[in-house]
C-alpha cells in the first residue's frame, strides 16, 4: 500500500493539477473523492474498506484549491473538470479500458460529482466506466432546485445564494475572505477554528460515532484536527481562487445538467445520498430534494452535523463494493 501526497500533474492545457492518492495503484478498482470548500485532495484517511480490497483511492484538489490551478478565462468549470479528471486518470491507469470507478464527495465537490455525473459520455467517456456515486452533504442544482435557498441557514445564503449571485464582481467572497483568513493565517489559529466549528458544538452522539471513526482508523482526535487545519491552510496557500469561485461555479448551470434530462444510461449508475439533519452548511432538504428528483438515489439520513455523514461512509461502501 502506497500513500502519496500533493503530487502534480502538468496538463495539457499547461495547467497544473495537485493530487494525492493511496492504496493500490495497479487496482483495475477507483475511488476518486471530490473535496468541499477549503480543502484538498487528501488521500490520508481512506475508508479502512478501500485499504482493505486493495482499491486505489485517488483524490485531486479541484481548479482554485490548494495547487491546482483555477481554470482558465476562456475555458468553462465544467469542461475544465472533466478534461482535468480525464487526464489524471488516464496518467494513472493508462490501461483504462477495464477500470471500475466510484466518485464520492462531500459538501461543494458534490458540484462537480453530479456534474461528472450529468456529462455526456461523448465529452467524458470514463463515465461509462463510473460504477456509482456516493454524495456527503450534497447541495442540490439552484438552476433546477427553485427553492434551494429557502432552507439555507444564513452565512451560505449570503456566500453561495441569491446574494452572492447577484452582487457583481464577487463582492461579498472577496469581503469574506479577508475575515476568514485571520482564522486561517497559521495552523495553530487553524485548528482553534476547526475546534470552534466542527468538533467543540458536537452532541453526544456525534462524538460517539467519531471515536468510533478515529478507532477505525487508529488515529486520535489531535491528530484528525491537525490534519483538517493543514488542509485548510493548504487549500489557500497559493490563492483564493476556489473560494472566489464557489458562488459563480454553484451558478453556472453545471453545463445544462438536471436530473430530468439523464437517460438510461446515466440512470444506471446508483448514486447514495448520506445527509445529516443538523448540517448548517448543506441542508438536508437539498439532499431530499435530490433523492426524490435524481433516478436510481438512496437517501441515508443521519443525526448530527456538518461531518457526520463521514461517520457513515463505510455503511455505503459496504454496499457498493461488497
Amino acid at each position: 500500500m502506497l500513500h502519496v501526497e500533493d503530487k502534480k500533474l502538468v496538463l495539457p492545457d499547461g495547467r497544473t493539477l495537485a493530487y494525492a492518492d493511496n492504496g493500490n495503484t495497479s487496482s483495475s478498482t477507483v475511488v476518486l473523492y471530490l473535496h468541499g470548500e477549503f480543502n484538498i485532495g487528501d488521500a490520508s484517511l481512506p475508508s479502512p474498506i478501500i485499504i482493505h480490497k486493495h482499491l486505489h483511492f485517488i483524490a485531486p484538489s479541484l481548479p482554485g484549491w490548494g495547487n491546482t490551478s483555477p481554470p482558465l478565462p476562456c475555458h468553462s468549470y465544467p469542461s475544465t473538470l472533466i478534461a482535468d479528471i480525464t487526464a489524471l486518470i488516464v496518467h494513472l491507469h493508462p490501461k483504462f479500458a477495464k477500470l471500475k470507478i466510484y466518485v464520492y464527495a462531500h459538501a461543494f465537490g458534490t458540484v462537480p460529482a453530479q456534474i461528472l455525473y450529468g456529462a455526456s459520455f461523448d465529452q467524458f467517456p470514463l463515465g461509462k466506466q463510473v460504477a456509482g456515486f456516493v454524495l456527503l452533504s450534497p447541495l442540490s442544482p439552484p438552476h433546477c432546485h427553485k427553492d434551494y435557498a429557502k432552507s439555507m441557514t444564513w452565512l451560505p445564503y449570503i456566500l453561495s445564494g441569491p446574494p452572492a449571485r447577484y452582487v457583481p464582481y464577487s463582492i461579498i467572497p472577496r469581503v469574506a475572505s479577508y475575515a476568514i483568513a485571520h482564522k486561517l493565517k497559521s495552523e495553530e489559529t487553524a485548528e482553534r477554528f476547526v475546534r470552534s466549528t466542527l468538533i467543540d458544538n458536537m452532541s453526544d452522539g456525534d462524538r460517539e460515532l467519531l471515536d468510533q471513526w478515529l478507532d477505525a482508523r487508529s488515529i486520535d482526535e489531535p491528530k484528525l484536527v491537525r490534519n483538517l487545519a493543514h488542509t485548510m491552510t493548504r487549500s489557500i496557500s497559493q490563492s483564493w481562487q476556489g473560494f472566489l469561485s464557489i458562488a459563480r461555479v454553484y451558478h453556472s448551470g453545471w453545463d445544462g445538467y438536471s436530473p430530468d434530462n439523464v437517460d438510461d444510461a446515466h440512470a444506471s449508475r446508483p448514486i447514495i445520498i448520506i445527509s445529516a439533519r443538523g448540517d448548517r452548511i448543506a441542508p438536508v432538504e437539498m439532499a431530499e430534494w435530490l433523492a426524490i428528483n435524481c433516478k436510481n438515489a438512496t437517501l441515508i439520513t443521519v443525526d448530527g452535523g456538518h461531518l457526520a455523514p463521514f461517520f457513515h461512509l463505510d455503511e455505503a461502501w459496504k454496499e457498493f463494493l461488497g
